[in-house]
């Protein structure tokens, strides 16, 4: 295992660092007050800056060098630090467009949408024209265990008929969502992992219905949001369906390896960019008669922070590192790991550093709550832990029997 960077992803982290820093750290609060007080509007600057990231060069660098021409030529390992440094301010994925859920249906639709599928909704995605929802979780079942997904999507003729509600369907507020990509199930007499398939329905379907935003810890994620939708005989035509009915489940495990390593990695990037905040905050106060930062206590809290965090680091370019040369089966143990350990990581360091700041940690007007939230809503959204853990422990003591 060698984690040294390559050349390029070292020019890369360079270029990134200093684009952010010329670019979206000074926009920061902007960002955040005109979300907050604009629900459901797209930041005035998204555009300029997103054109200024397409200049130079900072553009789909999520998407895996054997995606051919479509993608920058990067491996998961050489892509990781860079996630790491967007997870820094969590909407300047977008910037770059490498935002979820877009990363993972791009990925999707590069890997197995047709031509025509790629044409219509893949390119304007590239392009960063459209954004894009996953809909899969559903209020009425146990979506963890995905077998349970109930929507139906029944063919008649030649469309399909799509009947439902979905719920935490991330990326559906936005303004600019054109296309959902849907999983339902085609055949619930099938055997359980051929029951699902995954199908693109456009955002302007008729039946299909917003039913509400919903809120995250008592914050609407705006502009993308997460939203409750109600399908009620939303029709498209046969050629929507991706791959082929029956085949959800395989496109799943192919799109969660890479997404997993993005997560992982912003939540790194918001955790060290906390505990950075925290060791600022406790050199510049004082408190009964010393230095914040001479308190033992606040060391020790600084000290684990760091460890936690440059294990979750290694643990994760670990996994990036298998994926790149064994593929995501044979990464499948390091996936579960990184997902269970980073996000808990994550609001841990995050949590001692809202303690160190006092006030001032849980006000908006630094970025730790939102770090937290992330966190949090990551352990719940990305798979439940306990599912993760499940499916390790279960293999691990396979292996070891």
């Amino acid at each position: 295992m060698n984690f040294e960077y390559s050349d390029k992803s070292k020019a890369l982290q360079e270029q990134l660092r200093k684009f952010m820093e010329q670019h979206i750290y000074p926009l920061e609060k902007e960002y955040k007050t005109f979300t907050r007080e604009n629900p459901w509007q797209i930041f005035p600057e998204m555009e300029r800056l997103k054109t200024l990231a397409k200049q130079a060069g900072l553009w789909n660098l999520f998407l895996p060098k054997e995606y051919g021409s479509v993608s920058p030529g990067l491996t998961n390992l050489e892509y990781a630090p860079l996630a790491e440094m967007m997870g820094r301010i969590l909407w300047s994925s977008e910037v770059f467009n490498c935002s979820a859920p877009d990363t993972g249906n791009m990925e999707v639709l590069a890997k197995y949408g047709n031509l025509s599928q790629q044409e219509k909704w893949l390119q304007p995605l590239f392009k960063g024209e459209i954004r894009s929802a996953f809909l899969m979780t559903e209020p009425d079942v146990a979506s963890s265990d995905a077998t349970n997904i109930a929507t139906s999507i029944v063919q008649e003729g030649a469309e399909y008929v799509i009947n439902g509600r979905k719920w935490w369907s991330t990326g559906a507020m936005n303004p600019n969502c054109k296309v959902y990509v849907v999983m339902g199930k085609t055949d619930a007499n099938a055997a359980r992992h051929i029951q699902q398939s995954m199908i693109l329905v456009p955002a302007d379907t008729p039946g299909v219905k917003i039913v509400r935003p919903l809120e995250v810890f008592g914050t609407l994620d705006s502009p993308h949001g997460h939203a409750e939708i109600l399908l009620k005989n939303v029709r498209v035509p046969l050629e929507n369906m991706i791959l082929g009915a029956g085949r959800g489940f395989e496109i799943a495990q192919g799109r969660l390896g890479p997404g997993r390593i993005h997560h992982c990695m912003r939540l790194i990037g918001a955790a060290q960019r906390a505990l950075e905040l925290m060791c600022k905050r406790v050199a510049a106060r004082e408190a009964f008669g010393r230095k914040i930062k001479d308190f033992s206590s606040i060391r020790q809290d600084i000290a684990r922070s760091r460890c936690e965090i440059e294990q979750a680091r290694l643990l994760t370019l670990s996994a990036a590192d298998k994926i790149d040369r064994f593929g995501i089966k044979e990464a499948k143990g390091l996936i579960s790991m990184i997902k269970i350990v980073c996000p808990q990581m994550t609001c841990t360091v995050v949590d001692r550093a809202i303690q160190a700041h006092g006030g001032l940690g849980v006000s908006e007007d630094i970025p730790l709550s939102e770090y937290w939230i992330y966190g949090r809503s990551v352990r719940i959204a990305d798979g439940p832990d306990e599912v993760h853990m499940y499916q390790l422990g279960r293999n691990t003591i396979k292996e070891w029997m």
